[in-house]
């Protein structure tokens, strides 16, 4: 079976292909001065950009894993994800508090979708 990796740093692909699956790595804000609204919808306009460079969409993401660096975050994170997450295609979904990488990081969010 074919793969394919996209966006390549030193350490990690930001999207793997394999067969007619796509896993996306941890995906976090660019801009951590922003409130966690804020880094929520630059996390899932990101997701968006390599879903399509992999030829998915949200409308085909079947796992998501959210880590929140305070649970009291949860609520307003959930409110741009309402806005976005395709309705009627839900993923299974998971969200929990973690300490991030960067502290200033306030969630991260990874995918997997079918193609």
């Amino acid at each position: 079976m074919s793969m394919t990796r996209h966006d390549q740093s030193a350490i990690l692909s930001q999207a793997v292909e394999h067969a007619d699956t796509v896993y996306l790595a941890g995906i976090v804000a660019k801009d951590l001065n922003k409130d966690v609204k804020g880094q929520t919808k630059e996390v899932l306009d990101e997701i968006d950009r390599l879903l399509a460079q992999c030829g998915s969409s949200k409308s085909k993401v079947l796992q998501c894993h959210i880590w929140v660096t305070d649970i009291r975050n949860r609520t307003p994170m959930n409110e741009v994800w309402t806005e976005w997450v395709d309705k009627k295609n839900l993923p299974a979904r998971a969200c929990v508090e973690a300490k991030l990488a960067d502290p200033k990081a306030l969630v991260e969010i990874m995918v997997i979708a079918g193609k």
